[in-house]
């Protein structure tokens, strides 16, 4: 894998650095066509999109319509998908999953939208099969929702940038830069798309290469793949923490339309000659070998083989990574999984958007297929992505050969990928085709003294160590005859059970509610001054929206804002809500602390001490990167409803996080001297005098006063990097459902 060190050009189907006009080739990319398509605001630099069509699920949609709702939704104007994939188990909670989705349902009917039951569908596959479509753009509030290799523009963001979309707002963000992902070679039997994907991921995360840039496939090898394998590699852009991506599409494209009964969704998209890109990775795929993301992160990734060959020393490099999670909160070690010289696993998944694809499941049953998973700890578990899928899989038999050998089928679900579904005992290890692998992701809790892990792999390689009967194993170690199956869609599934309004609005049905869901807890524009406490400090790396808001047993109360917002950062610092609710309610404690603060900064200087005293109040965190993963807006919102007015970071980990941020009326603060000697600290005050005037003013920095706890006042810079022109009118209003309302 080769990464450009600067620009390229593709001429004749080839990679080079010689061309004639950056600024003329980048129009010619497919992102740029498909871009400026959906741009609405006559500047090829600043786009405000309009999406085609919008999707969420059961973790998100509640807080989408409620937001809408708040600001004046009356229909919804272009076909919003609501699917139930995230709190199917409605078991779980009592009955508020099943009361979100009567929510979702009777919402459906109200405002003219589309519902998909529980169990039928994973979002991500019901959008692929009924809603892509070659150069439309789709934007849904899952972060996965990526639909390029069937030549759909697809964005993941928070909840706030969907509901601008029901209110006939745009999505606005300046023009990404575009790279060029060129495949050559084919990959060699028992490799499969999660090794493909594993492998750009490594290569691209730590050093930001496609940060917030649109990832175009194009190259010979894009050919050698089939549809369903290129989806496959997708999803899994996401992990990069690029902003979207886009395939080149060609007959097999063609054809999955065709099988889907949508033969008018394709049409064969290809770069101009001559288009210029931003940088560029080669991958050779006949050179990808079986890969294994061990914990924590898809990023933290090593050929099956090289783990095998150098057991110990990853697992001694895993256990370091640990140490930056967890601290001496826990003694994390695998070393108790190497049994011979093998590294066992109890647990295999292959589930979800990413592993429940057809050709995935029915490679793993052709592994399986007469042999034995064995009647030990390892136990294998296999979630279709969809019900027609689930369908097709009784049919031909791949069902039958993963019974035989000793697998568990079940429907379509998501709970296996953020910790709702299939939790592994304390210590347990397992290996899963699904998209995230991040601490506690798989439910554990070490706050109860609970720790289990996840790596990634691909389904090939977790069938083989099925087969293995639990030790780690490279699909390429088995000599296996891939059946090739071919796929038959039955659409008659969905007519029966989806809703579906045509787009046909209902204004007369009333709503069903739950007792569970609330409304958004009314917030305060931004004062002219402001005075925040430090109630968290967080030093890892890169935090994720996992470590921010925990996934997995929280989701029940995603359509409560203060019920959820009781678990924030609980796995990461738990006497986070504590201190922010003090600072929230105005405690006794904090108005006194208040009073030293305000004292301090007179001695400085009288006029601050009067400013600060009359200032506006409010919490903030400082992480030095935080934000990665998961668009759940409740990441921001959470600490937003607990009192937050900011967060201070050295960078924001993605794009989503920082615009879930600024919908709810948080000041996206940028410190860039790095988390070393702060100025500040956990308990610290901040005081950013004239904040309101830098917002308004859209002036480049401020100086801010942090206050320690001896009365020492240091001042330093802030800055809010960026913002649109609404940005900082949402800001200024306090949250986007004031902006709006006004």
């Amino acid at each position: 894998m080769k990464l450009w060190e600067k620009g390229a050009y593709l001429v004749n189907g080839k990679l080079t650095d010689a061309g004639s006009n950056p600024a003329d080739g980048a129009k010619k990319t497919m992102a740029y066509s498909i871009l400026q398509k959906h741009n609405t605001s006559g500047d090829a630099a600043k786009l405000k999109i309009k999406f085609d069509k919008i999707t969420s699920h059961d973790i998100t949609y509640v807080g989408i319509i409620q937001t809408a709702r708040a600001s004046g939704l009356e229909k919804f104007p272009l076909p919003y998908v609501l699917t139930n994939c995230h709190n199917s188990l409605c078991a779980v909670g009592g009955t508020i999953n099943e009361d979100d989705h009567m929510f979702g349902l009777t919402c459906a009917q109200k405002y003219g939208g589309i519902y998909v039951p529980p169990h039928q569908a994973v979002i991500h596959q019901f959008a692929r099969e009924m809603l892509a479509e070659c150069g439309a753009m789709i934007l849904g509030s899952d972060s996965h929702t990526r639909y390029g290799a069937l030549g759909t523009m697809a964005i993941g963001e928070g909840g706030g940038e969907l509901a601008k979309q029901l209110l006939n707002k745009t999505y606005d963000v300046a023009y990404p830069g575009v790279v060029a992902i060129y495949l050559t070679g084919a990959p060699v039997p028992g490799v499969g798309p999660q090794d493909v994907a594993l492998a750009i991921i490594k290569a691209v995360f730590d050093n930001g290469y496609v940060k917030n840039k649109v990832m175009e496939f194009v190259g010979p090898g894009v050919a050698s793949l089939s549809a369903d394998f290129r989806i496959g590699v997708d999803v899994m852009t996401t992990e990069t923490t690029c902003l979207s991506s886009i395939w080149r599409t060609d007959e097999k494209v063609e054809e999955w339309y065709a099988i889907h009964g949508r033969p008018k969704a394709y049409k064969e998209l290809n770069p101009e000659d001559g288009a210029y890109y931003d940088g560029a990775i080669e991958i050779d795929l006949s050179e990808i070998r079986p890969m294994i993301a061990m914990p924590f992160h898809p990023s933290c990734a090593y050929t099956i083989d090289e783990v095998n060959a150098n057991l110990l020393d990853v697992l001694a490099e895993t256990e370091k990574r640990a140490k930056v999670s967890f601290g001496d909160k826990v003694n994390f070690s695998l070393k108790n999984k190497v049994i011979d010289g093998k590294l066992y696993v109890d647990q295999g998944v292959i589930a979800g958007c990413a592993g429940g694809g057809f050709e995935n499941i029915c490679a793993a049953a052709d592994i399986l297929k007469g042999k034995d998973t064995g009647n030990g700890k390892f136990l294998l578990n296999v979630y279709p992505a969809s019900m027609p899928v689930y369908q097709e899989l009784m049919k031909n038999g791949a069902f039958s050969s993963l019974v035989s050998a000793g697998a568990i089928i079940k429907t379509a679900f998501c709970g296996p990928c953020f910790g709702a579904g299939d939790t592994p005992a304390n210590g347990a290890f397992s290996i899963r085709h699904s998209t995230r692998n991040f601490p506690n992701r798989e439910g554990s809790k070490i706050q109860n003294g609970q720790l289990s892990s996840v790596a990634l792999m691909d389904a090939r390689s977790i069938a083989a160590t099925a087969a293995n009967k639990g030790f780690l194993t490279a699909a390429t170690e088995y000599d296996t005859e891939f059946s090739g199956k071919k796929y038959f869609f039955d659409k008659a599934i969905y007519d029966k059970r989806v809703y579906d309004s045509k787009g046909v609005a209902h204004p007369e049905v009333e709503i069903q509610f739950g007792p569970n869901i609330k409304d958004w807890p009314e917030q305060k524009a931004l004062g002219d001054d402001l005075l925040v406490k430090v109630v968290s400090e967080i030093h890892d790396p890169v935090t994720t929206t996992d470590e921010l808001i925990p996934s997995g047993e929280t989701s029940s109360f995603r359509s409560n804002p203060l019920g959820l917002a009781e678990f924030t950062l609980s796995r990461k610092d738990p006497a986070y809500v504590g201190r922010a609710k003090a600072v929230r309610d105005m405690d006794p404690s904090i108005a006194a602390e208040i009073k030293t603060v305000v004292d301090a900064l007179a001695k400085k200087d009288a006029e601050l001490g009067k400013k600060a005293a009359a200032a506006q109040t409010g919490s903030t965190i400082f992480a030095c990167k935080p934000g990665d993963g998961s668009a759940r807006e409740q990441a921001a919102s959470c600490q937003r409803v607990l009192g937050a007015s900011a967060n201070i970071a050295n960078e924001y980990a993605t794009k989503r996080y920082r615009s879930n941020l600024i919908n709810w009326g948080m000041l996206p603060f940028l410190y860039k001297e790095g988390d070393k000697n702060l100025p500040f600290a956990n308990d610290d005050y901040v005081f950013i005098p004239g904040v309101k005037k830098m917002i308004a003013e859209k002036l480049p920095s401020i100086t801010a006063y942090a206050v320690k706890k001896d009365g020492t006042v240091n001042s330093f810079e802030l800055s809010v990097g960026d913002l649109t022109d609404d940005e900082r009118k949402i800001i200024l209003a306090g949250c986007l459902i004031n902006f709006y309302r006004e």
